[in-house]
């Protein structure tokens, strides 16, 4: 058996819920172009990038744009979404996230965050929990989407150990192809339905345990 020496975590329906805050900027974008863009439509842009979020996006829409549009789209939705976020304190940490990360600081395990937010850094000093990583690599440091494994395998380089030694915490299922890709294990936050692939699921933090990381 592999000893676990790190865990890595995605950060929105993972430690904190931005999904709502994304899918209220997405939405008013789409509202400008003359479109509406459901809660469904979102689940699509769940773990995905800001560009391809937006592709998506244009795509439902029917839209056809040039690139130097669609950066200054990509911008103006993730001012809005910036402008949401600005208000977000420690309330917004899902059930049992502090408790956990407690936990494994305690059992000496590292923490990284492999996160395609651009603004991972803001969120998490926000609802104070920053000083809780010690690695923090998200979409400023990457250049592949997931299920790419770049963000998990640059957290486990980051933190000094190797792949078979991480065990990944997502709420996507794009998150957890990134992860079984980068050979780690994987934990879903959410449905066994949706991320069946997922070598455990649970429905948040709350119910794990230091006994649950083995494999």
């Amino acid at each position: 058996m592999t000893p676990i020496k790190a865990c890595i975590f995605d950060l929105d329906g993972v430690i904190v819920d931005t999904a709502k805050f994304h899918y209220l900027a997405w939405r008013r974008l789409a509202q400008e172009l003359g479109f509406d863009f459901s809660e469904e439509d979102n689940e699509r842009l769940k773990g995905v990038s800001r560009m391809d979020s937006l592709n998506i996006l244009l795509e439902i829409g029917g839209v056809e744009l040039d690139d130097a549009k669609k950066e200054e789209l990509a911008q103006k939705k993730n001012d809005w979404y910036v402008e949401l976020i600005s208000d977000m304190d420690e309330s917004e940490i899902l059930p049992g996230t502090t408790e956990f990360l407690t936990m494994l600081r305690e059992a000496g395990i590292k923490i990284s965050l492999g996160s395609a937010s651009k603004n991972a850094r803001t969120i998490l000093t926000k609802i104070g929990l920053i000083e809780m990583f010690d690695a923090i690599v998200d979409g400023t440091h990457i250049s592949k989407a997931k299920p790419d494994p770049e963000v998990f395998l640059l957290g486990a380089k980051e933190l000094g150990v190797e792949p078979n030694e991480c065990v990944v915490f997502e709420d996507a299922f794009a998150g957890v192809e990134a992860a079984i890709n980068a050979g780690m294990y994987v934990i879903g936050i959410g449905s066994k339905e949706t991320l069946h692939r997922a070598n455990d699921v649970v429905a948040s933090l709350a119910e794990m345990t230091l006994d649950r990381l083995v494999k």
